[in-house]
C-alpha cells in the first residue's frame, strides 16, 4: 500500500515536471497574459486563513493591471484550492505546474507548503507563502525556490517563551500541539527554549488529534500537570475547543498560542471564552500608509475587515510582481535573484529576502483578546 502512494506520487511529480518543461520552453513564452497562482485553503475549516491570500492578489492585481500590468502584460490570477491538506497540496501544486504558472502566492499552512515545493522545484517555479512558518522550509536549504513574508516558528516561539516567563513570571508551562508540520514545530522549539532556561519547567509535553470533538482527556491533563500557563502549537478549531472546555472547567491556566489562532475565527467560536488569550501574530503595521490603503482596499471592495495572513499576502504579491518586473522576464534565477538584491515598500514595511528565502524586516508580536478583539501588547 504505501508503495503503491509512492508510486501514484512519483507520477504526479513526474506529470507536472513535464508540463512545466513544455509550458516554460514554449507556451509560456507566446501567453499574453503573466500567470500568478494562488494556493491555499480556500474552502473548509482553514478557509479564514486561505481566502484573505486571494483578495489581497485580486487588488494588487488590479492595480498592477490598471497601470498596463508587468512586462507590458496583464496579470491573470490562478487559484488552486489545497484544503491546506499535504495529501492535496501536491496536486494542486501538479495542477498550477500544467497550466504553466511561474509564480505561486502560497501555501497557507506548513505541512501543504511542503507537500508542494518539490514539484515547484522540478518545474522551476517559484512559491511564496504568507503564513507557513516551519524553520525547515528555508532552514533546511532543500527549497531554494521558496519563500515567506512572515517569520519563522523559531522566532514565534521564542517570543512566546519569553513572554510566558519574563513578562507573566510562568513557572510551570505545559506544551501541546496538534500533531502537525507547523503545530509541532513550533511545540518542540518551545520546549526546547524552556528546557535551556532556567525560568521555568516543562511539566506536560503532548499532541493532540486534530478533529477531535471533546478534548477532557488533555484538560484533565493539564489540570493535573498544575500548569500556570500553556504554549499550544496548532490552529483554532483544536484550540477553540480546548479554552472553551477549559474555562468551563473554571480553570484559568493562561493560554499562549501562535499566529494559527491569532484570528477572528477564533473568538468568534470560543466567544466569551476567548477573553485573556494570548497569541503571536505579524508586528502591527496600521501606521503604515500601505497597511492603511491595503485595508481600506479591502473594506470598500468586500465590505469587511481583512482576515489572517491578509497583510503579508499583499506584501507577497507585490514582491513576487516586483521581481518579474525587476528581472525583465518569469525566469526563476532572474526572479529568485531580483527577490534576493531589491528591496521593494509593502504593508509590512520595506522587505527584501535573505539568501535562505526569509523575509528581512518581519517580525512578531504577542496580542490578547480584549473585549471580543486581539490587541497587540505593547
Amino acid at each position: 500500500m504505501v508503495r503503491s502512494k509512492m508510486l501514484r506520487r512519483g507520477v504526479v511529480v513526474a506529470i507536472a515536471a513535464m508540463f512545466a518543461l513544455v509550458g516554460f520552453s514554449g507556451t509560456a513564452i507566446a501567453q499574453d497574459t503573466i500567470k500568478l497562482g494562488v494556493a491555499g485553503a480556500h474552502s473548509g475549516d482553514l478557509a479564514s486563513y486561505g481566502i484573505p491570500s486571494i483578495r489581497a492578489a485580486e487588488l494588487v492585481v488590479k492595480e498592477y493591471n490598471e497601470k498596463g500590468g508587468v512586462l507590458g502584460k496583464q496579470v491573470e490570477i490562478v487559484t488552486e484550492d489545497d484544503v491546506c491538506k499535504p495529501e492535496v497540496a501536491a496536486n494542486t501544486a501538479a495542477k498550477l505546474a500544467s497550466e504553466g504558472v511561474p509564480v505561486v502566492l502560497g501555501h497557507i499552512c506548513s505541512g501543504a507548503t511542503k507537500a508542494a515545493l518539490g514539484i515547484y522545484k522540478d518545474a522551476n517555479m517559484i512559491a511564496m507563502s504568507p503564513s507557513a512558518t516551519n524553520p525547515a522550509l528555508t532552514q533546511s536549504g532543500d527549497y531554494p525556490n521558496f519563500f515567506r513574508t512572515i517569520a519563522s516558528d523559531d522566532a514565534q516561539a521564542r517570543l512566546e517563551v519569553d513572554f510566558a516567563t519574563k513578562k507573566l513570571g510562568l513557572k510551570k508551562i505545559a506544551v501541546i500541539h496538534d500533531k502537525g508540520d507547523y503545530g509541532k514545530g513550533l511545540a518542540e522549539f518551545a520546549k526546547k527554549f524552556l528546557e535551556e532556561s532556567d525560568d521555568a519547567e516543562v511539566v506536560l509535553y503532548e499532541g493532540v488529534t486534530p478533529g477531535a470533538v471533546d478534548y477532557s482527556a488533555i484538560v484533565q491533563k493539564i489540570k493535573r500537570s498544575d500548569a500556570d500557563g500553556i504554549i499550544f502549537g496548532g490552529y483554532h478549531p483544536e484550540a477553540s475547543k480546548i479554552v472553551m472546555q477549559m474555562r468551563k472547567k473554571r480553570m484559568g491556566t493562561v493560554f499562549i498560542s501562535d499566529d494559527g489562532v491569532k484570528d477572528d475565527t477564533f473568538i468568534k467560536v470560543a466567544g466569551d471564552y476567548a477573553e485573556g488569550v494570548y497569541a503571536t501574530g505579524p508586528r502591527d503595521t496600521s501606521k503604515n500608509p500601505l497597511t492603511q490603503k491595503a485595508e481600506k482596499e479591502h473594506r470598500e471592495t468586500y465590505g469587511s475587515d481583512p482576515g489572517a495572513f491578509y497583510l503579508n499576502a499583499y506584501a507577497a504579491a507585490i514582491a513576487l510582481l516586483n521581481a518579474i518586473e525587476k528581472a525583465g522576464s518569469t525566469d526563476s534565477d532572474a526572479v529568485t535573484k531580483a527577490l534576493t538584491t531589491e528591496w521593494v515598500e509593502t504593508p509590512l514595511g520595506r522587505i527584501s529576502f535573505d539568501e535562505r528565502g526569509d523575509a528581512i524586516g518581519v517580525g512578531f508580536s504577542m496580542y490578547q483578546v480584549r473585549d471580543g478583539k486581539y490587541v497587540e501588547v505593547k
